[in-house]
């Protein structure tokens, strides 16, 4: 669900966010 939010959002931002998941995902 998370990687459809990110896709349907702007570009700007979306490395930071998707940075934030993979560390949430591994903690």
């Amino acid at each position: 669900m998370a990687d459809v939010l990110i896709v349907g959002r702007p570009n700007v931002g979306k490395s930071t966010l998707f940075n934030a998941l993979i560390q949430a995902a591994k903690a």
